[in-house]
């Protein structure tokens, strides 16, 4: 996977009575990521909603791995993996940064709406926003 990653340290407020990250947390990685890459694209949230441009999360898989635990650096990994004129997936992979273990992947699936909530097409609506998307995804589309 040809990744926009951040890195993420896990705090006590993360983990469970076992000792390691409770299940729905990753879910709230995911987002961390998704939101640096924005970011890192030149597209964040903050920005699209002044167009406005909301992406809210239809659809989300997660797929454990390995437990991470207190005080674990992670990577948090995302890309595009598919896009509609009114749809994206992004794809996840989190990681423990020092050791190199996967711990988690998974996507989610995010409509582009107004802030309405009415479903948007977004190459007509932001077009350097969707073709800065498909050219992602072109690029980082495993072979």
């Amino acid at each position: 996977m040809t990744n926009y990653t951040s890195e993420y340290r896990v705090i006590y407020a993360d983990i469970d009575a076992m000792g390691v990250i409770y299940h729905s947390n990753y879910i709230d990685l995911f987002e961390r990521g998704r939101t640096e890459f924005l970011r890192q694209i030149g597209y964040p949230y903050s920005e699209l909603e002044k167009i406005p441009v909301w992406i809210p999360c239809t659809e989300v898989h997660c797929e454990y791995k390995s437990p991470g635990r207190y005080d674990d650096l992670l990577e948090i990994s995302c890309r595009p993996a598919k896009l509609t004129y009114a749809t994206v997936r992004i794809e996840y992979e989190i990681r423990n940064k020092n050791t190199g273990e996967l711990l988690v992947t998974g996507y989610s699936l995010h409509a582009f709406t107004d802030d309405s909530l009415k479903p948007i097409r977004l190459k007509k609506v932001l077009p350097d926003f969707y073709n800065k998307m498909q050219n992602l995804i072109s690029t980082t589309s495993p072979e």
